[in-house]
């Protein structure tokens, strides 16, 4: 476990124990093997003087609702120390009612909703305090000999307890284990299948334990496996397979009443588990610790052939599992997987967005490593299944469902946009995005990039007039993403001007074949997953030239037409599939790479206007940008317009030929 600690960093932070706190909480969650998503918990105790001048002793404690990697002092509400100590006295406390005397004890009304684990890091009789759900240590600990290995590595050292549900029980087990005990000959504590606690009266010191304890718990689980107790393999997907990641996941979806995301992991580590023989019995076991079940469930589904018919017996198992385990109070979670093994092929994560996606990929990815490593330790044994359903059904989860929550219209929902890079195309990838769609999308520029910082945007390079090219992008961008529910037909040239006596073959057909044929293409490789979508669109970016078209502009203004026919009859084909078909004419859209500032000026110059005048030339006079062609993409591939298809649009600021 890498040290990140910096001297320089820490002198520049001073005596300023709060942010010595974020600091440290920082570089605790800057290691995912220590933290993920919002794991782990740190604290500090200080003081705060109120409004009548009284100083108060306080715990700064993490929040809700806060990850360490990216914590900020906001992130620490200060809670009344003496009022979390006599909690920690009660004998008994609902994890609900907990909560709102935690809420009570809260010096600031409009901080975060302190951490479950308030009560017990007031217990801990030191100023800093560092929680993890260290790896290394939760996969010792889910081994048959796991408590005995840990007492092995860590000796006096560290006090070992049986892993217990978090929250006022675990403060209640901590404080009457640590009764009699001498705090000062203990580096830690380490709860079973949960994690590590580390305290001192110095940041640098807690922090510097918790590396050193992690550091054990690595060097023992590498003495006593090798590189082959991590199984890696390849396989090569197909568009085969990729329809069959479609239709999983429009049936996933249904098991959430609404649009999911699928991913399918064909890296050598995912592949490597999938082909183990004993995959699927590992997968179904467990998790690393119990609160990963609240983002992926208490264990895999296990695909092989028949996808379809596979989700429906994880389904049965999921509500076997409920019913085994439940209480009256208890609201049945949705019963769609988190994450599946495809046998001998790789990884499969489900989601109902791109965050929640990510975290189960990332989840996903550790566990398998864990349980591999398990295994060589004598055996994978995490909690029982009733513990885990125990985390599950948490009542603090059962609130939340109860609470219910509102969607962005187009969460869970896969875009296609062509011509992405710049104008119309990029500002569509944009509003898109803004309504919680993911987006793949496709431009020939050469600097656009092949990835990009946002997860919920597959950027990638392709020639729309390219067959093979179009394939392998919606290939790679199924894979990514698990189908296509909208496609944003927009890619588009604007030829050199030429009387039709005039003509040359080349302009005519290059125009042709960019405006009018790769749109056909395009649909007719994003049809198959349009299909198997969720309320499926097609808009397809025209142009005023078809109701209105003008002198010089025969190239261009065919070449739109027939696109408008093509859709028109696509239209009509695929009304029978739900797949709705409409279609944009856009005109004056100025902020586009066509109008460079040389065109513009030639063509305000050949009507007699000014730049200026020539963009408003229009009805409403008043420009017209790609935004505004973006708000009617949205509104076409939305619910609002869900009984409309092969409609015409014009977004032109009224242009007096076209009315």
């Amino acid at each position: 476990m890498r040290n990140r600690w910096k001297d320089d960093e820490a002198a520049a932070i001073g005596s300023d124990d709060i942010a010595m706190r974020v600091y440290t909480s920082n570089l605790l969650g800057e290691e995912e093997d220590l933290v993920l998503h919002g794991g782990g918990n740190t604290s500090v105790k200080g003081s705060l003087t109120t409004v009548f001048g009284e100083s108060e002793e306080v715990l700064f404690v993490k929040g809700s609702g806060w990850d360490l990697r990216t914590i900020k002092e906001a992130g620490f509400p200060p809670v009344r120390l003496n009022y979390l100590l006599k909690l920690g006295r009660l004998n008994s406390l609902s994890d609900s009612e907990m909560i709102r005397q935690l809420r009570l004890a809260l010096l600031d009304p409009q901080a975060p909703t302190p951490s479950v684990e308030a009560i017990l890091h007031a217990l801990v009789p030191y100023k800093f305090v560092d929680h993890s759900h260290a790896d290394a240590v939760v996969t010792i600990s889910n081994t048959p000999n796991g408590a005995e290995h840990l007492k092995q590595i860590y000796g006096d050292e560290v006090l070992i307890l049986p892993y217990i549900m978090p929250g006022f029980i675990l403060a209640q087990q901590v404080a009457e284990a640590t009764k009699s005990l001498d705090w000062s000959r203990l580096k830690g504590i380490v709860l079973l299948h949960h994690g590590l606690f580390t305290f001192s009266d110095d940041a640098k010191s807690s922090y510097d334990t918790m590396v050193e304890l992690v550091t054990k718990a690595e060097e023992f689980i590498a003495s006593n496996t090798d590189e082959s107790s991590i199984v890696l393999s390849e396989y090569q997907w197909s568009p085969s397979d990729c329809l069959k990641l479609s239709k999983l996941r429009r049936a996933a979806g249904e098991l959430v009443r609404g649009p999911v995301l699928l991913r399918l992991d064909n890296s050598r580590e995912a592949v490597g588990f999938a082909c183990r023989k004993n995959a699927s019995n590992l997968a179904t076991r467990g998790p690393l610790t119990p609160d990963h079940t609240i983002h992926a469930k208490a264990f895999a589904a296990i695909f092989q052939e028949d996808l379809t018919e596979d989700l429906k017996g994880f389904q049965a198992r999921y509500i076997d599992y409920f019913n085994e385990y439940k209480i009256d109070e208890h609201q049945c979670l949705d019963t769609m997987p988190r994450y599946g093994v495809w046998q001998n092929k790789g990884l499969l994560y489900l989601a109902v967005n791109q965050k929640r996606l990510e975290i189960v990929r990332d989840i996903t990815l550790h566990t398998i490593r864990a349980i591999q490593q398990g295994e060589a330790l004598g055996g994978w044994q995490p909690l029982p299944k009733a513990d885990l359903f125990e985390v599950e059904y948490w009542e603090l989860e059962q609130a939340k469902l109860k609470s219910g929550s509102i969607r962005a219209e187009f969460e869970g929902k896969v875009a296609v946009v062509t011509g992405a890079a710049s104008g119309i195309g990029k500002a569509c990838v944009t509003a898109l995005l803004a309504e919680g769609a993911v987006v793949i999308a496709l431009d020939i520029d050469e600097q656009f990039a092949m990835d990009s910082l946002n997860s919920s945007l597959f950027a990638y390079r392709c020639d729309v007039t390219d067959t093979k090219a179009i394939q392998s992008a919606l290939l790679q961008g199924v894979q990514r993403f698990g189908g296509i529910d909208i496609l944003v037909s927009n890619a588009g040239n604007f030829p050199a001007s030429q009387s039709i006596e005039k003509m040359e073959d080349e302009n005519w057909n290059r125009s042709i074949e960019l405006n009018m044929s790769s749109h056909m293409r395009v649909m007719r490789g994003c049809l198959p997953y349009l299909k198997e979508g969720f309320d499926p669109a097609v808009v397809i970016v025209a142009s005023k030239n078809v109701p209105a078209p003008g002198p010089g502009a025969a190239a261009y203004s065919a070449a739109k037409a027939g696109l408008t026919q093509m859709a028109r009859v696509a239209a009509l084909e695929l009304g029978a599939d739900g797949v709705r078909i409409n279609i944009l004419h856009p005109n004056a859209v100025y902020d586009t790479a066509i109008w460079t500032e040389e065109v513009l000026a030639e063509r305000a110059e050949h009507y007699g206007f000014s730049v200026e005048e020539y963009k408003t030339a229009n009805i409403l006079q008043s420009e017209v940008y790609s935004q505004d062609v973006a708000k009617a993409v949205v509104l076409f591939a939305g619910k609002s317009l869900a009984k409309t298809t092969g409609a015409q649009l014009p977004i032109d600021g009224g242009n007096e030929r076209v009315i």
